[in-house]
């Protein structure tokens, strides 16, 4: 592990967008998957609290994708992160998210600019270029003075239509902002990924990933200058300071194990932090991953049931026809298993999931009913207080995002609930974090840096129920 006062050389570069949906997450993927056939060990990282596009980075560079936020992290542990999870990388790549610029509020805060200030990077632009030539450089020229402590570092053109306009746009950016263009990318089939409700699909679900993967690097190779990214990349600042008794330290330490907590990890089950898992296994657990539509049933020498968040709903036909896994649940949940459920975890555990008009049996172990929406019904950070209720100490602080188009209906007057919460929607009535038994389900997804003490909480909780069996 790093010292905290050392100062790391890091070569790294953020790729943003003046707006969402410009292309920067193709062109990220491409520019991992190309640096890596060059031979480079790439280390990734997502702004903001997201699970899908972690995933596809992790496919491109073949290095876990992290997460680096600023509601999530202070400016040390932000540091701490990109310093510990880059050990042995040739270089790191952040993918920023929506405007490079937009935050909660008109400061921008938790924004990706605050991101690449707290942490030193230079940021190239993806800019899409559709209709547009000389309004180009005022974009990136607004872009650079905005704020004189990002240093936007180069443009890279995307969904140029020849080579009159790449030449016409890039002559503009470079004479009037003195921003070098260091990649023009045409319109090409292959630079896109097909996506649903919460964004893309996730990368298991993709048979053909690794083609699509290829085929991205092959096109960003032919019209990005890698080694003027690279240049960009190491031309960043040494990473000083970090993170003085950072909740966790990301250098393989393990505690004695305590209980064994299964892990219900599948296509429909994939939204997991990696640092959560981390988390628990510094607090003393054995994790058992769990298929919810392969296994038979949980393993018995389970002492805890984590589920996260997930597509359910997309798999819901496969998940009701394992009655074996659902009864399974449901028995050591009576039993008293302490179960923590995020989201999709929190509809799998109710009565009944409808989506597209077809209601399909779940666990049970929850009295309501859950259905699937058209309409997004939260998306944002969130932030509880424990109630006492369940295994969390009352007055623990949970805090995570929601982002889901699912409702819970008919549920039972005389529920109880773990959380309060400060930010976000929860389950109802600004409560989350649905309670029965030794169960905690609800729709924040908990980010275990931001929430220290809900591993060890949880853990403790499996280690009890593991001595009185």
């Amino acid at each position: 592990m790093s010292g905290i006062n050392e100062a790391t050389v890091l070569p790294r570069v953020m790729i943003a967008a003046p707006s969402g949906r410009s292309g920067k997450t193709v062109v990220s993927l491409g520019l991992m998957r190309a640096l890596r056939r060059c031979g480079l060990e790439v280390q990734p990282f997502k702004k903001g609290p997201d699970f899908i596009d972690p995933g596809w980075h992790a496919a491109a560079a073949g290095r876990t994708g992290r997460n680096l936020d600023r509601f999530f992290m202070p400016p040390d542990l932000l540091r701490h992160v990109l310093r510990e999870a880059s050990a042995g990388a040739d270089v790191c790549v952040i993918e920023a998210a929506m405007g490079f610029y937009d935050g909660l509020d008109a400061q921008g805060s938790t924004s990706s600019a605050e991101i690449a200030k707290a942490t030193g990077t230079p940021v190239i632009l993806v800019l899409d270029v559709t209709r547009m030539t000389r309004t180009a450089g005022a974009v990136v020229m607004g872009m650079r003075d905005f704020d004189p402590d990002v240093r936007i570092a180069g443009v890279i053109l995307n969904k140029v239509r020849g080579e009159r306009q790449r030449s016409l746009v890039s002559e503009v950016i470079e004479r009037m902002c003195g921003v070098p263009v260091v990649g023009a990318v045409s319109k090409d089939g292959c630079m896109g990924v097909p996506d649903r409700h919460l964004g893309l699909v996730t990368s298991a679900e993709a048979a053909d990933r690794e083609r699509m993967l290829d085929g991205m690097a092959a096109h960003v190779e032919r019209c990005v200058d890698m080694d003027a990214v690279l240049s960009i990349a190491r031309s960043a600042s040494p990473v000083t300071g970090g993170a003085q008794g950072a909740p966790i330290a990301l250098d393989g330490c393990r505690a004695v194990t305590r209980a064994a907590i299964g892990v219900m990890r599948d296509e429909a089950f994939s939204f997991y932090y990696p640092e959560n898992l981390e988390a628990l296994e510094r607090a003393g657990a054995q994790l058992v991953f769990v298929d919810s539509m392969r296994d038979a049933m949980l393993p018995g020498n389970l002492d805890g049931l984590y589920i996260g968040g997930g597509f359910p709903e997309e798999f819901a036909c496969r998940l009701a026809a394992n009655a074996d896994m659902r009864v399974s649940v449901r028995e050591r949940i009576e039993g008293g298993m302490p179960v923590f459920a995020e989201c999709g975890g929190l509809l799998y555990l109710g009565r009944t999931l409808t989506y597209r008009g077809r209601t399909h049996s779940m666990v049970g172990a929850l009295g309501f009913d859950s259905v699937m929406c058209d309409a997004q019904r939260a998306h944002g950070y969130a932030r509880g207080v424990a109630t006492g209720a369940g295994w969390l100490s009352a007055g623990t602080v949970l805090i995570g995002h929601e982002h889901h188009h699912s409702t819970v209906v008919d549920l039972d007057p005389d529920s109880t609930f773990a959380l309060s919460n400060e930010r976000g929607r929860g389950v109802t009535g600004g409560c989350d974090g649905v309670c029965r038994k030794n169960v905690i389900a609800g729709y924040l997804h908990v980010n275990a840096l931001a929430s220290p003490d809900w591993a060890p909480s949880f853990v403790d909780a499996a280690a009890r129920f593991h001595a009185a069996r």
